[in-house]
């Protein structure tokens, strides 16, 4: 039910305060009825109230409540108490809810039993509705009792609501209705009246549409539930040579499991022994298994299909991949939309007006309208019911919990409602090349020999000064040159955007770009080329037999650029020692992924990379990017994404590490294959958790119908509550009616309205 961990603080140093810090705690309730910003509001002013308390979220479309506090002050406890003190039951994750036989459940049945008894007695049985007391003066008929007993049994739970919304000075629908129903009772008694019937129906309906919103609401968090299923309750592990079984939560980092075919894996780790094919749709979204052997990492909650793994946990208990995936999602709708803080603000102002509109129809219709006084005490009632806006207010919160989950189910971590809001609007979209476009899986497919190097010479200096370094090229480098004896390496100097230096053997040495060693002096139109050297591509083949030289910048860079590969050279301050040629391939969705997208609406495509021009022209064309820039350094890819969102809103889509800082200047910052990877996950508005670039049409399609689904809603739920509430003096709109339809069957469609959000799914690249 609670989850108390200590969140960050400033130190007593840093924020001038004696006391100690790390004294703040965070609770996390269940609170399944509190299911409307109304309700939220009551609980949230009713746990304010407490001293300590520092931070209050009232999830109303999930019914969690996230209270941080100093725990110096007050306890999870006494929260609690508060909660319960504004009417609502704070629950444990595990109870199983029943809506329909629910105490309230059975009195509302009873009460419409009864209340059909008072109908029968009322038109049907005429003879027999006799008079039973006078209470008041007023007259009491067999049919006045039942309608009154329906009261006592419906009405129970909704003057319990009013009476805890008076306490909080909350006006909403528990007190509205409370008014309602009591002012009916009161206006039959003391004034002769007879409005028993509206009070039982109220009554009645009301609890109805109450039970109908809980079922609603249930069903869309019902998705999210889904998600914390996943993982396992139980793990099987090695301990001593023997398999114990344990629950999932006590397994620790460094324990060995083993998860056997049809098994989810209970904890994220590396497969240590065995290999299996394993499910990985409920984390990245993958239709199709993946092959797990021996050093590969595992998620928690995925499925081995066949085979035997044997994993060694590398995280602990909550902070796994699924974990975090499940909380961020819980999360995600504390980031309101535009559209949410506006329905908040306009809501406000709009229970007020018709409440004034409601006691003004009151007064006036009998002058104004001509109806009798006690029709026009129903018109006000009415108008009563239909002043909590109820559905207006949850129609976008349910919108963004539905498509989030669904997001999240297919792969896609979006970190908040107002980045999925976002995402549906931007109309440019730009992407990184390396990692993103292509696989970022480099290899080394070309080494020039120069000056006399061998072609192992001139790999086995870039491995000295690349095995440093964590860049891909450097990688592919690396593991080109293979594992001999390293060289003594002194003073690495990253030399960003253009290459790396260090002292090899105690000699500087430089790799990287064509324009790193121009600036250091180098002709490179005039090279003299190793004519016994291991030279790979015939083009440079044929170029080296005319007259033992090359010209570098004119042929033989370009002419490998142009084949889509990244150069580097290699050389000391003094000498040029080779080139080496590395090729990344092209993601096959991609061409598919970025065409797709013009189709769905995107205005334009953007290419954004550091490689050289003619690399990057060689993969746009192959991708169909709209446009692409080129030998860009860090921050001018900022500056790119910058002169893009001149023109409208503005996605950026890279690894999430090196492309930080232009994914936090977009409009929406989208990291690949986050899985597993916290700085993708924490940094990035949007998280591709696989590396399927196919996701992120399926990203904009779902973040434009989210959009249509909360436009229709708030439009749905205003034009229903005016016709309604206009309707309503004119003698058009019944009580049964502005409760049913205003309340009940709004709250259900907008619920109903949101799940197609669930429907959507991924397209499939089509298979070449």
């Amino acid at each position: 039910m609670t989850d108390r961990s200590p969140a960050s603080r400033p130190s007593a140093s840093d924020s001038g305060d004696s006391e100690p810090a790390g004294s703040t705690e965070r609770a996390e309730l269940s609170v399944p009825e509190m299911d409307c910003a109304s309700c939220g509001e009551k609980v949230s002013s009713s746990v304010q109230r407490l001293d300590g308390i520092e931070t209050i979220d009232t999830q109303t479309a999930t019914g969690r409540l996230v209270v941080e506090y100093d725990r110096r002050e007050t306890t999870t406890e006494a929260i609690v108490t508060r909660v319960e003190q504004a009417g609502y039951a704070v629950e444990a994750d595990e109870e199983e809810r029943r809506i329909w036989t629910s105490p309230r459940g059975l009195k509302t049945w009873a009460s419409g039993v009864v209340l059909a008894v008072g109908l029968a007695l009322e038109f049907l049985l005429v003879g027999a509705n006799e008079q039973v007391a006078t209470v008041l003066g007023s007259e009491i008929l067999f049919s006045d009792v039942a309608f009154l007993v329906a009261v006592a049994l419906a009405g129970q739970e909704i003057l319990r609501g009013g009476y805890y919304s008076a306490r909080n000075y909350s006006l909403d629908i528990d007190f509205l209705m409370s008014v309602a129903i009591l002012g009916a009772v009161v206006a039959s008694l003391g004034f002769g009246e007879r409005l028993y019937f509206e009070a039982a129906t109220l009554a009645f309906l009301f609890s109805v549409a109450e039970l109908l919103e809980e079922y609603s609401m249930d069903r869309a968090r019902a998705s999210l539930e889904e998600l914390m299923d996943l993982s396992p309750e139980e793990a099987t592990v090695l301990r001593e040579g023997e398999e114990v079984t344990v629950p999932s939560e006590e397994v620790a980092i460094g324990d060995r499991v083993v998860v056997r075919p049809g098994e989810k894996i209970p904890r994220d780790g590396i497969v240590v022994d065995g290999e299996s094919a394993v499910n990985q749709a409920s984390i990245t979204g993958e239709s199709v298994p993946v092959d797990k052997t021996e050093g590969e990492e595992v998620y928690a909650g995925t499925i081995t299909e066949s085979g035997y793994l044997e994993v060694e946990v590398t995280s602990a208990a909550g902070e796994d991949t699924i974990s975090r995936v499940i909380q961020l999602v819980e999360d995600a709708q504390s980031n309101k939309t535009d559209r949410e803080q506006f329905v908040e603000r306009f809501a406000g102002y709009y229970t007020p007006v018709i409440v004034a509109f409601a006691v003004l129809t009151m007064v006036g219709a009998p002058t104004v309208l001509g109806v009798s006084a006690p029709t026009a005490v129903v018109y006000g009632l009415t108008l009563l019911v239909l002043a909590c806006p109820c559905a207006f207010v949850i129609s976008t919160p349910v919108s963004v919990v539905s498509g989030v989950t669904s997001a999240a189910k297919n792969g896609v971590l979006v970190k908040g409602g107002n980045h999925l809001e976002a995402m549906g609007t931007v109309d440019t979209v730009a992407v990184d090349k390396t990692g993103t476009l292509t696989r970022g899986e480099l290899t080394v497919t070309d080494v020039v020999p120069l000056n006399g190097n061998t072609e192992s010479e001139v790999l086995q200096c870039a491995r000295g000064l690349e095995q440093r370094s964590e860049h891909p090229i450097g990688e592919a480098i690396v593991a080109e040159a293979g594992d001999e004896d390293d060289q003594r390496i002194e003073d690495f100097e990253s030399i960003t955007g253009k290459g790396v230096r260090a002292d090899l053997g105690g000699r500087t040495h430089y790799a990287g770009k064509p324009g790193l060693f121009e600036e250091l002096g180098f002709d490179l139109s005039h090279v003299h080329a190793t004519t016994d050297g291991g030279v790979v591509t015939q083009t440079v083949q044929s170029l080296c037999e005319r007259n033992n030289c090359l010209d570098l910048l004119a042929e033989t860079v370009p002419e490998l650029q142009a084949e889509g590969k990244t150069v580097v050279l290699v050389g000391t301050e003094k000498e040029l020692e080779g080139v080496i040629a590395v090729a990344d391939e092209v993601r096959p969705e991609a061409a598919w992924a970025l065409k797709r997208l013009r189709e769905l609406g995107v205005g334009k495509t953007v290419m954004l990379t550091g490689d050289n021009e003619r690399t990057a022209a060689a993969i746009a064309e192959t991708v169909g990017v709209d446009e692409y820039r080129a030998e860009l350094l860090p921050e001018e890819k900022v500056e790119a994404v910058e002169q893009l969102e001149a023109d409208g809103e503005v996605a950026m889509v890279g690894d999430g590490v090196n492309d930080a800082p232009a994914l936090a200047t977009a409009t929406v910052g989208v990291a690949m294959g986050a899985a597993g990877t916290d700085t993708a996950l924490e940094t990035a508005d949007v998280a591709l958790l696989s590396d399927d670039l196919s996701k992120l049409p399926y990203l904009y399609e779902l973040s434009g119908d989210a959009n249509g689904v909360i436009r229709q809603n708030i439009l749905a739920s205003l034009v229903v509550k005016a016709l309604l509430a206009i309707g309503v003096p004119f003698g058009y709109v019944p009580i049964w009616l502005a409760v049913l339809a205003g309340d009940a069957g709004m709250t259900t469609a907008v619920t109903g309205n949101a799940m197609r959000l669930s429907r959507v799914t991924p397209d499939s690249p089509p298979e070449e």
